[in-house]
């Protein structure tokens, strides 16, 4: 089964069983960001993390091997963009990532954030003017190597 087929096939699961992204972060130990990841084909599991995502979601035991193959990032990409909300978080750093960069070299030196050495959370706070949406990216500081 290749990523694109393992993907509905566990949205449709998740949807059926009712399951929520942090039952299933629950179920394997990992952050519910990063088993979202992992089963829209963006991130791998390890075995024991993927046999627990077939478990929760009875899903047929080859598909665990889909959910641990090494996938090809950012594959959906030109698809995502027209979904409004993507594409805000795109406007987002269209329109602040040069400010971020700045304020991060300014702080740390000339590097980047990685996305390898990366978690993410996901927050909602409530607030009477309409319920907030907090975002946290935390990456390790890579600074670039001179030689």
């Amino acid at each position: 089964m290749d990523k694109n087929a393992m993907r509905e096939t566990v949205l449709e699961a998740k949807q059926r069983k009712g399951i929520t992204w942090e039952a299933l972060g629950e179920a394997t130990g990992l952050s519910p960001v990063f088993v979202c990841s992992a089963c829209l084909g963006e991130n791998s599991l390890l075995p024991e993390q993927a046999q627990a995502v077939v478990n929760a979601l009875d899903l047929p035991g080859h598909l665990a091997a889909t959910l641990e193959a090494y996938p090809n990032k950012g594959q959906r990409a030109d698809t995502m963009l027209s979904d409004p909300l993507v594409y805000r978080l795109n406007e987002v750093v269209m329109v602040y990532g040069e400010t971020l960069k700045e304020v991060i070299q300014e702080k740390f030196g000339d590097g980047i954030m990685s996305a390898i050495d990366f978690s993410m959370d996901v927050d909602k706070i409530k607030d009477p003017k309409g319920d907030r949406v907090v975002l946290t990216l935390n990456g390790k500081f890579l600074p670039y190597k001179r030689w």
